[in-house]
C-alpha cells in the first residue's frame, strides 16, 4: 500500500487517477485546504503537527513508502494541534519554516526516514506529466525571446541560498518580477504591461538546492491564460523537473495564441 500526502492544487487528483487505474491499494493523509479528499474512503485527515497519528496510520496500513503531491500551506504553529511527536519534532519544523514550503516538506520526509518511511518521487506512478527536453509548439522562440531565456536562467542560478523561487518573468532582456510567497500567479499579474503583447517570457525552473521528490514547478492551462494576459511570448521549463498538468490542453492553447513552450 502507499501512503498519498496530498495537498492543494490539481496534480494529486492525477495522481489518484492513475493509482485507481492500477488498482493499487492506497490511504491518503489529506493535509489540503478544503478538504479536497474527504469523499474518499481512504482519506483521513489529520494536522499537520499531530506526527504520531500521521506515522501510526501508515504503519498501520503497512504504508512504508509515502509520495507528496500538491501545495501545503504553511501553518500558523501556534494554532496547530501537537501530539507526542508534534511536540518533539515540532522545533525543527519552525525552524526549517523559516526557508520556506519546501523547506517543511523535506523536514517532514526526513522524520519519516527516521520512521522507516521512504519517500518516492511525486511522478513515480505519472511520468506523463512531465515534459522532455525539446519544443513542443509550432512558434519557437526567436532570437530575442532566447536572450530573454538565457537572462532569466541566469538569474534563478544567481540568487542567494536563502531566496527559494522557482518562477522568473524577463521581458526584454530586463527583470520584471521575480517569483514570491503568492507564487506563479502574482508574479505574473505584477508582470502584465498593457504597451507589450506577445513579448517576454516566463521561465520555471526548481528551487537551488531542491529535493527533486517534491514540490517540482507545476505548469498548466490556467498559467497559460494569466501569461497570456500578461503579454508573454512562452513559458519555459526544465527538461524532466517540472509538472505539466493538461498538457493537450495547454499546447493548444499556445498553439492558438502564438505561444511557446519550451524545455531545456
Amino acid at each position: 500500500m502507499i501512503g498519498l500526502i496530498f495537498g492543494d492544487t490539481d496534480f494529486p487528483n492525477a495522481i489518484l487517477k492513475k493509482i485507481k487505474q492500477k488498482k493499487i491499494r492506497y490511504l491518503i493523509i489529506d493535509l489540503s485546504k478544503n478538504r479536497t479528499f474527504r469523499k474518499d474512503k481512504n482519506s483521513k485527515r489529520v494536522s499537520i503537527g499531530q506526527f504520531g497519528k500521521i506515522i501510526n496510520l501508515l504503519k498501520d496500513n503497512k504504508c512504508n513508502k509515502v509520495l507528496f503531491a500538491g501545495k501545503v500551506v504553511k501553518p500558523r504553529f501556534s494554532k496547530l494541534k501537537l501530539d507526542l511527536k508534534g511536540f518533539y519534532y515540532m522545533p525543527r519544523i519552525i525552524k526549517s519554516s523559516k526557508l520556506g514550503d519546501a523547506a517543511i516538506l523535506r523536514e517532514i520526509i526526513d522524520i519519516f526516514k527516521k520512521e522507516r518511511i521512504i519517500t518516492i518521487n511525486s511522478l513515480f506512478f505519472n511520468p506523463e506529466l512531465t515534459l522532455k527536453r525539446g519544443i513542443y509548439t509550432k512558434i519557437k522562440p526567436n532570437t530575442l525571446d532566447r536572450a530573454d531565456i538565457s537572462k532569466a536562467i541566469s538569474i534563478l542560478k544567481n540568487l542567494n541560498k536563502y531566496n527559494h523561487s522557482q518562477g522568473v518573468v524577463v521581458r526584454n532582456k530586463k527583470l520584471i518580477a521575480i517569483e514570491g510567497i503568492g507564487g506563479t500567479q502574482k508574479l505574473l499579474m505584477k508582470s502584465k504591461n498593457n504597451k507589450y503583447k506577445d513579448n517576454g517570457v516566463l521561465v520555471k525552473f526548481p528551487k537551488k538546492k531542491q529535493d527533486l521528490r517534491i514540490d517540482l514547478p507545476t505548469i498548466g492551462l490556467e498559467t497559460f491564460k494569466q501569461c497570456k494576459l500578461a503579454g508573454l511570448r512562452g513559458i519555459v521549463v526544465k527538461n524532466k523537473q517540472n509538472v505539466f498538468l493538461e498538457k493537450k490542453k495547454c499546447i493548444n492553447f499556445a498553439n492558438k495564441n502564438k505561444m511557446f513552450i519550451l524545455s531545456k
